[in-house]
């Protein structure tokens, strides 16, 4: 596996958590003003509402700002060439971040915030001109109102992860050419979209893996949060035991959006406690009625197949799990988006040599990883999500983009359309529940 060169350890999470956890914004806290303006490159005039960024220089607390071990060139009135990372202090919270992209030669850029999160597209600028594109970013810490922390996992959390837990906001510019002529950052109130899940839902740290929650906010307007608190290798007893959902709860408002979906791990607990899906059915029930208490809404999403095939058809996997899930929305009211079924429908539609792609693999799929998906296979699950919401017609799903195209996992995406160019960060370790 490559080791990623340019993430560098950051200072502890869990002493700098400590220090937080007394002063955790109350879910009800009235947003605090927040704006700050970036200008690339030497044409850039600095005054007290801009900042402009005339040198390469690295991310310095002392600064706030800085760029995260990368080089990138600076031109006359922008900042890139070879893909680089910009960091920003920024407190816990959503923000609105508007970004013009372009540069004198042209250029085509992809934007991810913080640990690999699917922001812009390829967005692609001509000669000269620029291309104006707006996202939402969420930023959280692990601190818990009225004292306490998440319990984060060390040192994958709280060092190789860190990013998505530390006081500021990281973009990462990747493609052909990316290019940034200036940033645009304000605090915003607007709806989030709580996950929470396994490591087929969060946040991966590194290339080759990939997760729909990762490829979420990608597909809604900025207008609303994507907000992933899901981690690798996590139960519904174990995200309960680390205050995952604590953390979740002590957030969540009314209008917001909680999405939960596992089962790859909870079923390798029953080894040891014969009663453990009944306990994974009853945390997922407790979850939904206190979001619905909070005025939000809960969506359980049925866990998606592993690549299992047998005479052609995908097999599944995971015992009572996904009809556990069910059991649990019917029960509660929550919203259901059967992904078990429908990523069945997905990779059929590949066939069994087909869909590999959708998974982790080595160049000649002689190794292959049948749980966890590749960036094209992540990408491809959450359209599903995406349309999952649509057809409940949940009215989160107002805020999906206006050029959404209706997903049917019978007629995919072909690869060869997929265009995101791979992040230049690469995974350490394994996702945890290989």
């Amino acid at each position: 596996m490559r080791r990623n060169s340019l993430t560098k350890p950051r200072v502890s999470l869990f002493a700098l958590s400590l220090l937080m956890a007394s002063a955790a914004p109350a879910a009800s806290a009235q947003v605090t003003p927040f704006h700050k303006v970036f200008v690339f490159g030497h044409d850039g005039k600095g005054s007290n509402n801009i900042t402009a960024i005339t040198t390469a220089a690295p991310y310095s607390p002392g600064w706030g700002f800085g760029f995260e071990s990368s080089t990138p060139s600076v031109e006359a009135s922008s900042i890139g060439g070879t893909p680089f990372f910009f960091s920003f202090d920024a407190p816990e919270g959503n923000y609105k971040i508007t970004v013009a992209l372009g540069a004198d030669e042209g250029s085509d850029t992809t934007v991810r915030a913080e640990l690999r999160r699917l922001m812009v597209e390829a967005a692609a600028a001509p000669a000269g001109g620029s291309i104006t594109k707006t996202f939402i970013v969420n930023v959280r810490t692990p601190a818990l109102p009225g004292g306490g922390v998440v319990r984060l996992k060390a040192p994958r959390e709280s060092e190789q992860e860190a990013r998505d837990w530390d006081s500021r906001i990281t973009l990462e510019f990747d493609g052909t050419h990316p290019s940034v002529r200036s940033l645009t950052v304000d605090r915003v109130d607007v709806p989030t979209i709580y996950l929470l899940g396994d490591s087929t839902v969060c946040d991966q740290m590194g290339e080759p893996y990939a997760s729909w929650g990762q490829m979420l906010p990608r597909f809604f307007k900025p207008t609303v949060a994507v907000a992933n608190h899901a981690e690798s290798g996590e139960s519904v007893s174990a995200s309960i035991a680390r205050g995952r959902f604590e953390k979740i709860l002590s957030l969540v408002r009314p209008g917001d959006v909680f999405i939960v979906q596992f089962g790859h791990n909870d079923m390798k607990e029953k080894a040891k406690d014969p009663d453990a899906a009944q306990k994974y059915k009853a945390g997922l029930v407790d979850w939904a009625n206190k979001i619905k208490a909070k005025g939000a809404t809960p969506v359980i999403v049925t866990p998606m197949n592993r690549h299992t095939f047998e005479n052609g058809h995908v097999i599944n996997s995971l015992e009572e799990y996904p009809q556990m899930a069910h059991e649990a929305a019917a029960e509660t009211g929550a919203a259901l988006i059967d992904l078990n079924t429908q990523s069945k429908i997905l990779y059929e539609a590949f066939g069994e040599s087909g869909s590999l792609p959708l998974f982790e693999h080595n160049a000649d799929y002689s190794q292959k990883d049948a749980t966890h998906h590749s960036p094209f296979g992540a990408y491809e699950l959450a359209k599903l999500i995406v349309q999952g919401l649509i057809d409940d017609k949940l009215p989160i799903a107002q805020q999906v983009i206006d050029d959404w195209k209706p997903f049917d996992p019978a007629h995919p995406d072909a690869e060869s359309d997929f265009h995101v160019p791979p992040s230049v960060t690469f995974a350490t370790v394994k996702p945890f529940g290989n």
